[in-house]
C-alpha cells in the first residue's frame, strides 16, 4: 500500500494550494479518504474527510476554505486550500480507510498513511 502526497510549498497568507495524493496497492474505489495535518509541537488532527457516498466533513477552522475531492480514474484524492492562513502551516498527510461509507472524524479512523507534504503559510 502506498499513498504519495504532493503539492505542498510556501505560500503567502490569502493564497491557495492544491494537495494531491496518489494511491496504489489498495482498491481505491472502496476507500474513505481523508487529509490530516500536524503542526510543530501539536498533535496530528483531521482536516477533511470524504466517503464514497460523497459525504464530506471538515475541521471547523477550514470549513468554507478547504475542499476535499477524489478522482477514481486517477486514483487520487485532492485537498484544495484557499484563503490560507499562517495557522494552516503544518505537514499534511493523506490517509485511507477501507470502508467506503465511513466518514472519518479523527486521526484514529485512518488505516493507511502517506508520507506527508509540508505547507508553510507566511504572514
Amino acid at each position: 500500500v502506498q499513498l504519495q502526497a504532493s503539492g505542498g510549498g510556501l505560500v503567502q497568507a490569502g493564497g491557495s494550494l492544491r494537495l494531491s495524493c496518489s494511491v496504489s496497492g489498495i482498491t481505491f474505489s472502496v476507500q474513505a479518504m481523508s487529509w490530516h495535518r500536524q503542526a510543530p509541537g501539536k498533535q496530528r488532527e483531521l482536516v477533511a474527510s470524504i466517503n464514497r457516498g460523497g459525504i464530506a466533513d471538515y475541521e471547523d477552522s477550514v470549513k468554507d476554505r478547504f475542499t476535499i475531492s477524489t478522482d477514481d480514474t486517477r486514483r487520487k484524492v485532492y485537498l484544495q486550500m484557499n484563503s490560507l492562513k499562517p495557522e494552516d502551516t503544518a505537514v499534511y498527510y493523506c490517509a485511507a480507510t477501507p470502508n467506503r461509507l465511513v466518514v472519518v472524524t479523527t486521526t484514529k479512523g485512518a488505516d493507511y498513511w502517506g508520507q506527508g507534504t509540508q505547507v508553510t503559510v507566511s504572514s
